[in-house]
């Protein structure tokens, strides 16, 4: 395997000017065994800037056209991503949240004010009733987050009640007063959120008791089973994961993990839209850093759950950029460039490969926050655009509960040197963060076809990759690819189309073997019958 080393702007600029060589890859139809979880294409939808009130939710009387309050855009843009798993209340709002406040005539709720982010006073018109509701709509499963830090014990039980119980019980009852005869399914319960900081800045140890009483009164209501998930770690937080399997262990089914990308130099996260090649090349090694924090946390599990009963649940990831200039403080509003659709491949290949542990994922967040699928006017004038990561995810559906296959392939590896970042980088290594210019995940469809996404992330050297299938009879082949003039581009509203995928038609078969020509640049989703 060649290594490139980067000491300096200059040195890339020549490393980057050398010869493309073909690669030669081989995918092992024949060894596939762990299904790709759907979930882990979850999405996570927080009460921060306007995620909910302007992006998913108007209300029934917006001058903007909306499906009972729903947004209609976005509401078809999530429908058509075949979202799996929608996460809310937060986030850090979970713990600031009492659900009572948003339960029963719109009109009569009180407000709040959104302590976490920007101050910001909310209505509360989006409550129990609006997510759950909206989640039947979309068709996925719901994720609830709830209060540890600032709640009771009694106020989380009767959620749960309230929410799941089709008895004749005092919250099932006031349901049905606020307009919901039958219960809801619900599923995924998260016991606390960030327990570790905003959410109590607890030791370990001290969450462990609280989780423990807290989920003792959480009892599953009806034929409703409850997927008791733990407040987990931050991203390099090892001690953290042990401490919970040690003392919380089957009382949990699964436990988070919370990591993020960004450039992390001289103070700052970096802007979405401007940056030079070094901090590109950077922020995709941190992105791809993740999977040793995953192989790491799962080494730990592994040790403590051999039967695997526990998932990780990588319930917050993406990148996070400096907020974009002119907008409200603490909104965390950020452009997405073409950068962030491969933070969003590269990310998605990892979780594939670990999908015997790794059980959900949630990008934050869904609609304008952080690195999200959909952003929506600030000034209320109902545009709506699709972001790069949005494409990303909608070009890899077909990998939702497809078998992981096996892949063999080497790449070139660019090396960023910490030395550039002045000592305000976080890197986990000696000096250098690694960045492989290559990245590829197969998997077969349930139809009985593969479907394989190559991303070559090199500023401008085009990949010539011969794929040897393993196992499999190949005779057709079809794709699409996602690229763009530069690695800063992104969609807004006077250019809405700028990054998007097109047909691709350079992958050829010829005696089972698939030739792909990537141009430098590009994430290729391809799928062969």
């Amino acid at each position: 395997m060649k290594k490139l080393l980067l000491l300096s702007a200059v040195a890339l600029t020549t490393a980057l000017t050398a010869s493309a060589q073909d690669v030669v890859a081989t995918i092992h139809a024949d060894q596939g065994k762990n299904i790709i979880n759907k979930e882990i294409y979850g999405q996570f939808s927080e009460h921060l800037g306007s995620c909910i009130y302007g992006g998913l939710w108007v209300g029934e009387n917006s001058p903007i056209p909306n499906i009972q309050g729903y947004r209609k855009d976005v509401f078809e843009a999530l429908k058509a991503l075949k979202v799996p798993v929608l996460r809310w209340p937060g986030g850090c709002f979970a713990d600031d949240y009492h659900w009572m406040d948003g339960i029963g005539p719109r009109e009569k709720r009180p407000s709040l004010r959104n302590n976490n982010w920007g101050g910001t006073i909310e209505d509360n018109s989006f409550g129990t009733h609006e997510f759950l509701n909206l989640c039947e709509m979309l068709g996925c499963e719901p994720y609830i987050s709830g209060n540890v830090g600032s709640g009771t014990v009694k106020e989380m039980a009767q959620w749960v009640e309230y929410m799941t119980s089709d008895g004749d019980t005092p919250m099932a009852r006031l349901r049905r007063q606020n307009g919901r005869d039958k219960a809801w399914h619900v599923k995924y319960f998260g016991i606390g959120n960030e327990a570790w900081g905003c959410g109590g800045n607890m030791t370990p140890e001290y969450y462990s008791n609280e989780y423990r009483k807290f989920n003792t009164y959480l009892r599953d209501q009806g034929e409703n089973r409850l997927y008791r998930i733990a407040s987990g770690a931050s991203d390099y937080d090892y001690n953290w994961t042990k401490v919970l399997m040690e003392q919380i262990g089957n009382r949990m089914q699964g436990v988070s993990l919370h990591y993020y990308t960004c450039s992390g130099w001289e103070g700052s996260k970096g802007s979405a839209i401007n940056f030079d090649n070094d901090q590109y090349y950077w922020a995709l090694g941190k992105c791809l850093e993740i999977e040793d924090v995953i192989k790491k946390h799962k080494a730990i599990m592994d040790e403590k759950d051999p039967e695997g009963k526990v998932g990780l649940l990588v319930d917050e990831w993406g990148t996070w950029w400096d907020e974009e200039p002119g907008t409200i403080p603490g909104h965390l509003y950020q452009q997405n460039a073409l950068r962030d659709a491969f933070v969003a491949a590269l990310s998605l290949n990892v979780f594939h490969k670990y999908t015997d542990r790794v059980k959900m994922a949630n990008i934050a967040q869904v609609v304008n926050v952080l690195q999200s699928m959909i952003l929506t006017d600030q000034e209320g004038t109902g545009h709506m655009v699709l972001t790069p990561t949005y494409h990303v995810f909608e070009m890899y559906t077909p990998f939702q509960e497809a078998t992981w296959l096996p892949l063999d392939l080497e790449s070139e590896v660019m090396q960023v040197s910490k030395a550039y970042f002045k000592e305000k980088a976080n890197a986990r290594d000696a000096g250098y963060r690694p960045c492989p210019l290559l990245s590829a995940s197969a998997a077969k469809t349930q139809d009985g076809g593969i479907v394989l996404a190559v991303t070559n992330v090199s500023l401008d050297k085009d990949q010539t990759i011969d794929f040897r299938l393993d196992g499999y009879t190949a005779k057709a082949v079809s794709g699409r690819i996602l690229t763009s003039k530069r690695v800063d581009d992104y969609n807004d509203f006077q250019h809405p189309d700028k990054v998007a995928p097109r047909e691709f038609k350079d992958a050829k078969l010829k005696k089972n073997v698939l030739t792909v020509k990537v141009p430098a640049k590009s994430l290729v989703v391809l799928t062969l019958h």
